[in-house]
């Protein structure tokens, strides 16, 4: 994993990271895998988001033409939904829309159709082996918000946390 991680950063430094120069970066043996998880994701998220690289990772984020504020953090960037990680030992699914509406019930979900133990953060899923995600449900987790509604669960988040 560290030639992967030295591979991104050369190529994000001569701004040649793509989603394909990320996808081929991954190791070998688990680059089918992850290319089946992108090509789900990419399947399955609404069409108003757009797929880009951004923070290193493959991201799904809300175009500056259905919010132009950007993110609060960096304006200069667009606002993210999602993004796909190839780490060391795991791939990470990081879905802002689960940190922002427990309404999503994914862990509920997820109980219900994996029998291995669920691996999550405030918005990242871990997963070590493809046979380990509930494909179907990573699918209904994506088309289940749209960058409209994404931008209206965020900003009352955001603005509910500066008063």
């Amino acid at each position: 994993m560290r030639i992967i991680i030295r591979n991104l950063q050369a190529m994000s430094k001569q701004n040649e990271l793509t989603i394909e120069a990320y996808i081929n970066a991954v190791d070998s043996q688990r680059q089918a895998d992850f290319r089946t998880l992108f090509e789900l994701i990419q399947a399955n998220v609404p069409k108003d988001f757009e797929t880009v690289i951004q923070y290193k990772m493959i991201a799904w984020v809300v175009p500056f033409s259905i919010y132009p504020q950007g993110y609060h953090c960096q304006p200069n960037l667009q606002l993210p939904f999602a993004n796909l990680a190839a780490q060391k030992s795991h791939f990470a699914i990081y879905h802002m829309g689960l940190y922002a509406n427990p309404e999503l019930m994914f862990v509920t979900e997820h109980s219900k159709r994996s029998s291995k133990k669920l691996d999550i953060g405030k918005s990242c899923i871990r997963y070590k082996k493809i046979e380990d995600v509930p494909l179907d449900l990573i699918t209904e987790l994506f088309q289940k918000i749209d960058a409209n509604a994404w931008v209206k669960l965020y900003t009352q988040a955001f603005l509910k946390s500066k008063a």
